[in-house]
């Protein structure tokens, strides 16, 4: 009997390794394993030694059972457990000393590995009183209804051994529980019906931890019905949702509560004051949870033994900073990062005796100078990271942080750059200085601190080459050095951090080959050389530890070592944009099953791919073999349930058919197959992919109809779609039109697309964006295209494009469009280039193009259209490369003039077009410049774009000479008189 069971899904950031320490391993043996007895009579009855033993066969020992993050020893203990001896002397087992009955089990780290079945001969240890089987493997098993049985428990803890499913209502029969852990099991549930029993029946309870236990469908007023003696309630990242009981002060007794990392809204209550036993508090990342500047006075003022406080996240934007010297004395953990105070931070904050902690981090308001003097001696943690703090790196600063172990001060306001002084800081473990604009070469002093694990100082202006002193730090875990202009080879000193598990120095000017020694370092789990002027082969890997490599960006050739693909846990491989790579992309590659990022675009990768692509990895979210020389089919093999969410096969030599198992790909968000050979009709069955926001067909060999949705919410999701190039034919596809949902509302967001699972790695297209071909490493969420140019469209434009009213580019230039310009197109408000050229349109320009105040390019160029061309302030920036080729259109951009009714009014020409930067990242490639876009024309330039629009003056009549006989008589009239009227 139960609840039906709910999934958690969790997602931690790959970088969270670098910041776990991995302490040496030792096995401690207690002083009673070896103390068997020797006499013949054992305390222990026979049958409770063969519930143990049997117990123990039912699982394995694994020694990564038991992680070292949570587990300082871990042992496997019933390794200690022997047929014939007394079980109340084994390792872990307690007895009573009069019965004999086993009413102890400690088997917490003791690395074991299997399933916990119902039917295990644990439950048949009826007199247990504590129970702990904590930090074990047991393999998704399920909480056994049998534990109800242990009706003498008060201690049970089952916290992180994997347990998953639901909470069995049987644990609320356990009336005599004082302690229930059932925390960091990330797959267990518990439903509604089960805490309101559970709460109701454990009167006894004092501690409840159920953290990371999903309880989504738990009201937290439900909390109100533990028992009031409780002592300490953590419930952290549980998905507890809605406001905070206001009569939490009924519980007195409390001194340890941690609600933090969940979805509680509102503000908290004022009752939290009556908390007077409170050691331990903690809202953080709660978001949407407010302290008012009352409710912050009453409990600083009132938990007077308060030692832990972290309310990271919570707005305190109304809390004046100088509030915090109210804490209370006791305490020694402060963590107020990112609750957005403003205002001068209160120095006199250090004058806490016994702070030991303190983290304001990501406060962007919070001002002044940080104390040189009357510090905490105790102070070993401190986090100032985002603020604008002014911090003075001297000497007297220094002395006064002796005791100091952790240090991040990241994109802080260090007013002196000179780093010397921080050598006397010998305890610290943990330095980060990145994002200061620091200058100089990196100071050699660095070397001294022999303790240093993390030293990061990425995003500066060092410059000169690393340190050799840096070699002495051979305790370092990580180092980051990227984004600076430190240059030379890579020195070869980094080979004595033997410890070293991740190495990051992207974005500098490192430049001979990649030294072999990196790959020798038997740690390392991460490296990240990408954006240098690295050259050479890719040597050989000499373990298989990486998780994360990163060469992109440098000047590498050679083929890919074999080495690579024997990396077992390697989740992301980027190897992009090295120009020189060559060879094939071996079957090999399938073996790295957890690989998550695979980049391999811009290469000279050859031959076809290995049909495993589509279902080697589960887990893979990028594939982007773009911009290669790779030939044969696409790979028909995506299989359902797969996490791809980035497909990029732009710009090679595929042949055949686009896979119908792409429809597989049910997370797709991005499809480019653009510049290929591919032969195939359109691919419909893409229309059921529920996420696709980009797909590019575009320069392949598709033919036939685009008749237009086969199914409901045809490509809803679609923001751009470039299907130019081919052969299609027929009507304009008016039923897509009509379902192009994301093309109907702008997207006011502003970020750039980018992989869940890693959100540095942001998506990148190809793209003819007005008229230019250009290579786009970012795409913001705003950009809509819709351009179906180059094919062989016959018949009208349907009046319904004109729903699609977030485009802010529409090509179906190079067709064969009959009829008018629909006047519906001026409702299109948000388009830049508008390009209906090469056609056989007929009739005149619709007035309703003069709204269009964001039009940037304008091509209706080779049409058959007549009658006077719209005189509105935007119509008057296009120059006749716009019109060329309809000779029935007349206006002062033709040097034509319209009579009688049919002149048009001018109007003045200025107009500011913007910046097109806002659509697109920093940096990218120019392909091919399309002309005759005249005035409209916008380069692209380094980080953005730069619009260059000429306002005509003297209405450039050098260009007239040029192009036209002035003897012209009806011309010089024509010239003469627009001229005289723009002037």
């Amino acid at each position: 009997m139960g609840c039906s069971p709910l999934s958690l899904s969790q997602s931690f950031s790959f970088f969270l390794f670098v910041f776990h320490f991995h302490s040496t391993i030792s096995s401690p043996i207690s002083s009673n394993y070896s103390s068997f007895s020797s006499s013949s009579s054992h305390l222990c009855a026979h049958h409770l030694s063969l519930s143990l033993l049997q117990f123990k066969q039912s699982f394995s020992i694994y020694s990564s059972a038991s992680d070292y993050y949570n587990c300082q020893y871990p042992f496997p203990k019933t390794e200690s457990w022997k047929d014939g001896t007394d079980c109340c002397l084994w390792y872990g087992v307690s007895c009573d000393l009069k019965t004999g009955h086993v009413t102890g089990l400690d088997l917490s780290c003791s690395m074991l590995h299997g399933t916990l079945h119902s039917n295990n001969s644990l439950f048949s240890l009826h007199h247990l009183q504590k129970l702990d089987l904590s930090f074990n493997y047991f393999n998704t098993s399920h909480i056994s209804s049998g534990f109800g049985q242990f009706s003498n428990l008060t201690h049970l803890n089952l916290s992180g051994s994997d347990l998953a499913g639901q909470v069995p209502l049987e644990i609320s029969q356990l009336s005599k529980l004082v302690s229930l852990d059932l925390s960091d099991n990330d797959n267990l549930s518990l439903q509604p019906i089960c805490f309101d029993k559970l709460v109701r029946n454990l009167t006894k309870l004092r501690e409840l931890h159920l953290s990371w236990v999903n309880m989504s469908l738990v009201v937290p007023d439900s909390l109100m019905n533990l028992s009031s003696s409780l002592s300490s309630l953590k419930l952290i990242g549980c998905g507890l949702q809605g406001k905070l009981p206001s009569s939490m002060g009924k519980f007195k007794h409390l001194q340890y509560l941690d609600l933090g990392r969940n979805s509680l809204t509102g503000s908290i209550p004022y009752d939290f004051e009556q908390l007077t036993e409170l050691v331990s508090l903690d809202f953080s990342w709660n978001n949407y949870l407010n302290l008012e500047p009352i409710s912050f006075d009453k409990l600083v003022r009132n938990l007077t033994k308060l030692r832990e406080l972290d309310l990271s996240s919570v707005n305190m934007s109304l809390v004046a900073p100088n509030s915090l010297t109210n804490l209370s004395s006791s305490l020694s953990y402060l963590s107020l990062l990112g609750c957005g105070l403003q205002g001068k931070f209160p120095g006199n904050i250090f004058h806490l005796p016994n702070l030991e902690s303190l983290d304001l981090s990501y406060n962007q308001g919070l001002a002044g100078s940080f104390p040189s003097s009357n510090l905490s001696n105790v102070l070993s943690r401190l986090y100032l990271s985002n603020t604008r703090i002014s911090v003075y790196l001297e000497n007297d600063l220094i002395s006064n942080l002796k005791s100091l172990e952790y240090m991040s001060l990241r994109d802080c306001n260090i007013i002196r750059s000179d780093l010397a002084p921080l050598a006397n800081l010998t305890r610290l473990v943990y330095l980060d200085l990145s994002s200061n604009n620091l200058t100089g070469e990196i100071p050699s002093s660095l070397g001294n601190l022999v303790h240093l694990q993390y030293l990061i100082l990425y995003s500066n202006n060092f410059m000169g080459q690393v340190p050799d002193s840096l070699a002495n730090l051979v305790n370092l875990s990580y180092l980051d050095l990227s984004n600076n202009q430190l240059g030379g080879p890579i020195h070869s000193q980094l080979k004595t951090l033997s410890n070293l598990v991740g190495l990051s120095l992207f974005g500098n000017l490192f430049n001979g080959t990649i030294p072999s020694f990196l790959f020798a370092l038997p740690s390392l789990y991460y490296l990240d050389l990408h954006d240098n002027n690295l050259i050479g082969n890719i040597s050989e890997l000499q373990h298989y530890s990486l998780i994360y490599l990163d060469l992109s960006n440098n000047h590498l050739h050679g083929t890919i070592p074999s080495s690579i693909f024997k990396q077992k846990n390697l989740e992301v491989l980027i190897l992009a944009s090295t120009s020189k790579l060559t060879g094939e992309i071996t079957s090999s590659i399938c073996k790295l099953r957890f690989l998550i990022l695979l980049d391999l675009s811009n290469n000279s990768l050859s031959g076809s791919t290995p049909l495993c692509l589509g279902n080697f990895s589960n887990s893979l979210s990028v594939l982007h073999l773009g911009m290669n020389k790779l030939q044969g089919i696409i790979p028909s093999t995506f299989t359902k349930d797969n996490s791809l969410e980035y497909l990029n096969l732009n710009g090679n030599e595929f042949e055949g058919k686009i896979p119908s198992s792409i429809n597989n790909c049910a997370m797709l968000e991005v499809l480019d197959l653009g510049n290929n050979k591919i032969e195939d009709t359109f691919p419909y069955f893409l229309e059921k992919l529920p996420k696709l926001q980009i797909l590019v067909l575009k320069s392949n060999k598709l033919q036939g109809f685009v008749k237009g949705p086969t199914a409901h919410n045809s490509f809803s999701t679609l923001r751009i779609l470039d299907i130019s190039d081919n052969d299609f034919s027929g009507s304009l596809p008016t039923g897509y039109f009509n379902s192009l949902e994301a093309m109907m509302a702008s997207d006011q967001n502003m970020i750039y697309m980018n992989a869940t699972s890693y959100s540095s790695y942001v998506y990148s297209i190809d793209l003819t964006w007005k008229g230019v071909e250009i290579e786009f490493p970012k795409i913001q969420s705003t950009i809509r295209v819709l351009d179906l140019s180059n094919n062989n469209f016959t018949g009208e434009i349907p009046k319904v494009i004109g729903k699609l009213k977030a485009l802010q580019q529409l090509n179906l230039s190079h067709n064969s469009l009959t009829g008018h310009i629909q006047s519906s197109l001026g409702i299109l408000t948000n388009l830049e280039s508008l390009d209906l050229s090469s056609n056989l349109l007929t009739g005149r320009i619709p007035m309703q193009l003069e709204g269009l105040t964001f039009l940037a390019i304008l091509n209706l160029s080779h049409n058959q259209l007549k009658g006077p061309i719209p005189s509105g302030q935007q119509f008057s920036t296009f120059n006749a490369s716009s019109f060329e080729g309809n000779l029935g259109l007349c206006g002062f951009q033709v040097l034509e003039e319209c009579y009688r009714d049919e002149a048009p009014s001018l109007q003045p020409s200025s107009f500011d077009e913007g910046d097109d930067s806002t659509l697109f990242g920093e940096g990218f490639g120019w392909k091919a410049v399309t002309m005759g876009y005249g005035f409209g024309f916008v380069f692209g330039v380094a980080t953005g774009y730069v619009v260059f629009r000429t306002k005509k003056p003297a209405w450039f009549l050098r260009m007239v000479e040029d192009k036209w006989n002035l003897n012209n008589k009806k011309t010089k009239k024509n010239v003469a008189r627009y001229g005289a009227r723009r002037n």
